[in-house]
């Protein structure tokens, strides 16, 4: 499975057992904006260096495997528990970084087109108000 998000929380990797360590990453998920949800993910053993370069702000796509697991207390009531096992991540965006639509790319790559062949005819013909040639 996988979800977009932006990098919430980064956790410091913890040494649960003597031989099992965890590192946590809360993504914050908006799928409608006016309720943004927070998701836990959790990386164990080797996969807690893949947070060692992912910063709050960041723009990602978690890969996860969705795992659950039952419980039962002393008492012998039974519970179960869910978790999401992070296995890969890719920053899609750091930090602060002005990512440019690509409709806005396209669109500033015309303009450039456009203001070359004005300047190279030495006349402006693209009657563009934002030309300056």
């Amino acid at each position: 499975m996988e979800v977009k998000g932006k990098v919430h929380e980064v956790g410091a990797t913890t040494q649960v057992t003597d031989s099992l360590k965890k590192r946590e990453l809360i993504l914050e998920y908006i799928e409608n904006p006016q309720y943004p949800e927070y998701l836990k993910f959790e990386a164990i053993q080797d996969r807690c260096n893949l947070l060692d370069n992912t910063k709050v702000g960041d723009d990602v796509e978690v890969f996860f495997n969705l795992k659950g697991r039952p419980w039962t207390d002393k008492t012998g009531k039974k519970s179960y528990f869910n978790s999401m096992q992070l296995w890969k991540i890719n920053v899609l965006a750091g930090a602060g970084a002005a990512t440019t639509p690509e409709y806005a790319r396209q669109l500033i790559s015309a303009l450039r087109l456009m203001r070359m062949i004005c300047l190279s005819k030495k006349v402006c013909s693209c009657r563009l108000v934002v030309c300056s040639c």
